[in-house]
């Protein structure tokens, strides 16, 4: 078991799938956890609930993490509540819709960069004061197996995004070092989780399940497993890394 006694981990799209996993798995290992919702507050709701129930300290921030104004004033709800922020796991994203590049409107193009990377910077941006006063801190982003092969049928825009959050991943990992603070990344593949019951056919999840050796879906706790080891100071020596979980997919 990962310890995480007294650490103060925010997770950003934490209503459902990997970052409700992720959330609950971190109440389990001791951590004071944030967890974070915008349109959905019910189901941010329940996570809220699972997570105490594991006897964590726990707050439910909600907004819009591709607002600047609203980031701020849910980091001002953090401070107020716990006074710092040890881990964030900037994990709020989605694929907004499935396109053709040729068929993606400019304002849906702007909705895909603006919640799978802007909010990525903004986030990092406003919690980044809060890690430099104490000298320490981790960041985990959520990428994708996307930001490497290019994404499925209609996802190249959202594969963009995610690539992008990789290079930042890196870029960050090495000017925030001498500030104590480390940088990685988690690049799950097929995930069981609605974000493909949402954006995918049964048919396209069969053929990407079909390309893993391990020959089925990941499941969102195991992409928590990932998340544990690298805000842990078993992991005190990496920074600047991807964690692929993709069954095999990719392997170099």
């Amino acid at each position: 078991m990962f310890n995480l006694i007294g650490k103060v981990v925010w997770v950003t799209g934490s209503s459902t799938g990997i970052g409700r996993a992720i959330a609950v798995k971190f109440a389990e290992c001791g951590a004071k956890v944030v967890v974070h919702g915008n349109a959905n507050k019910v189901e941010a709701e329940k996570t809220l609930k699972e997570v105490s129930s594991k006897g964590a300290d726990s707050l439910l921030v909600l907004g819009d993490v591709t607002d600047r104004s609203q980031v701020d004033r849910m980091v001002v709800e953090i401070k107020e509540e716990f006074g710092q922020i040890d881990v964030l796991i900037n994990n709020a994203g989605t694929m907004v819709k499935r396109a053709k590049v040729e068929e993606i409107e400019q304002d849906t193009l702007e909705k895909i960069f603006a919640i799978n990377f802007t909010s990525v910077v903004q986030v990092t941006q406003a919690v980044l004061p809060l890690m430099k006063d104490r000298k320490k801190g981790v960041i985990v982003n959520m990428t994708s197996i996307a930001a490497r092969n290019g994404g499925g049928g209609g996802a190249v825009i959202y594969a963009a995004a995610k690539g992008a959050v990789s290079t930042l991943t890196r870029g960050l990992a090495k000017e925030l070092a001498e500030d104590g603070i480390r940088v990685n990344g988690i690049a799950p593949g097929v995930i069981a989780t609605p974000f493909h019951e949402r954006y995918s056919t049964p048919e396209l999840v069969e053929k990407m399940v079909a390309a893993a050796p391990l020959g089925r879906a990941g499941q969102a706790e195991e992409i928590a497993g990932a998340a544990l080891y690298l805000a842990s100071d078993l992991s005190s020596y990496v920074t600047g890394e991807i964690i692929e979980i993709n069954g095999g997919v990719l392997m170099d």
